[in-house]
């Protein structure tokens, strides 16, 4: 195989067996190409498409040198714990993948001759004092707090990519990821939109920390997923791109939002919405200016906050039909 040949388009995907992970190797399966996962943890995500024949699954870790035979035009590098509960618990661990990870990842890309997406995070903001957040905005970020394993360790992942780009000239696309959601996201992860669905589905209470004013924007995984290939086959390269909603919501709202939508469909219907104190270093504000993104891809997001919700609840009652 030629690399970059348009006969063969073969694609790595890091962390390839995770949320986001999982929809973008079905997305690029669905559309013809070869996909190889790299990943150590459980691969049930990819059940449905295990015997894809144009598949290949590694389960090994990102930090350990990859395999000799792996060859791909392009690589996506997805790999790090996002779930906000593994932060106090693997600290270390998610540092290391964010720079020995990327560095194995990067040095792929420049041995291969491939194009690398990095998946960055609109964590690099911070608590942001500018609203919203573009590219050029540095960011105001506490590098001695319990969130800063995750927050550093992203800038340090750009910092990488901007200094192989500058020494070995690869070919690089960064995405500054906000706020995902959707089907395949459990509701241990921590994530607040699937852990409002799994309370509200068990009439649990909805846990609000702080007194709900905090505000997200909220992007459903398809739109995601999309703005990922469409930000990988343009012509740019000149630092990152936001990847997210515009539509600020608040944690109040999200959490009525979400009893609302269950109430529908006569779900949920003795949860309750409460509040306990803020948590350490947790952003007030996330909203990113997305204008670079619709100027240089064309990509806005296109599913409503509604009806992403209405589909993650399908996914999450499906779920739990298919263990009983």
């Amino acid at each position: 195989m030629t690399v970059g040949s348009k006969q063969a388009p073969r694609v790595l995907i890091t962390g390839g067996a995770g949320f986001l992970g999982s929809h973008l190797v079905k997305s690029l399966l669905s559309g013809g190409n070869e996909v190889i996962v790299l990943d150590n943890g459980s691969t049930k995500n990819l059940e449905d498409v295990k015997s894809n024949p144009k598949l290949e699954i590694i389960q090994a870790s990102v930090t350990d040198p990859f395999p000799s035979h792996i060859l791909a035009s392009r690589i996506y590098h997805l790999a790090c714990h996002a779930s906000p509960k593994q932060f106090g618990l693997r600290p270390l661990e998610i540092l290391e993948t964010c720079y020995t990870g990327t560095k194995n990842a990067l040095e792929a890309a420049r041995k291969w001759n491939a194009r690398i997406l990095l998946a960055s995070t609109s964590e690099v903001y911070g608590n942001p004092e500018v609203c919203p957040q573009p590219e050029t905005y540095n960011g105001n970020v506490n590098c001695f707090g319990p969130r800063a394993c995750y927050d550093e360790g992203k800038r340090v992942v750009e910092a990488l990519a901007f200094a192989y780009r500058k020494q070995y000239s690869v070919d690089l696309r960064i995405a500054r990821i906000f706020n995902v959601y959707g089907p395949g996201m459990p509701a241990s992860d921590g994530r607040v939109v699937c852990s409002f669905v799994d309370a509200a589905i068990h009439s649990r209470d909805l846990v609000i920390t702080g007194d709900g004013a905090a505000s997200r924007c909220f992007q459903y995984v398809s739109d995601c997923v999309e703005g990922l290939r469409l930000l990988m086959e343009s012509s740019w390269s000149k630092g990152p791109v936001n990847i997210g909603s515009e539509t600020e919501t608040t944690m109040a709202k999200l959490a009525g939002i979400v009893v609302q939508r269950l109430a529908a469909q006569k779900l949920g219907r003795s949860s309750r919405i409460v509040y306990k104190d803020a948590v350490e270093d947790d952003p007030q504000r996330r909203r990113p200016d997305w204008g670079l993104a619709r100027r240089v891809l064309g990509w806005e997001p296109r599913v409503s906050l509604e009806t992403g919700i209405d589909r993650t609840v399908a996914w999450f009652l499906a779920a739990e039909d298919a263990c009983r």
